[in-house]
């Protein structure tokens, strides 16, 4: 048997990890997202066009993905604090 961790069981009372794990998901998600629309206005621009509003506005998932990724991180933080 595996050595038992105090504190590694989630509490009755406490909500599953599975809501942060999913809203890690959807950061993780936009940031690359975001970070392709970049790269791909580099290339845009290195071909002698200019990019659309479109790839501008889609850039934008990069900072909102990087948000939601330290709001989860907090989320995960202070749940782990109130289980103790």
């Amino acid at each position: 048997m595996a050595p038992e961790i105090p504190g590694s069981e989630p509490a009755s009372g406490t909500p599953s990890p599975a809501g942060g794990t999913a809203l890690l998901r959807v950061a993780l998600a936009l940031f690359f997202v975001g970070l392709l629309a970049i790269v791909a206005i580099f290339v845009v621009h290195a071909t002698d066009h200019t990019p659309g509003l479109a790839l501008y506005l889609v850039a934008m998932a990069c900072p909102i993905g990087f948000l939601l990724g330290i709001v989860s991180a907090l989320r995960a933080g202070r749940r782990v604090r109130g289980e103790e």
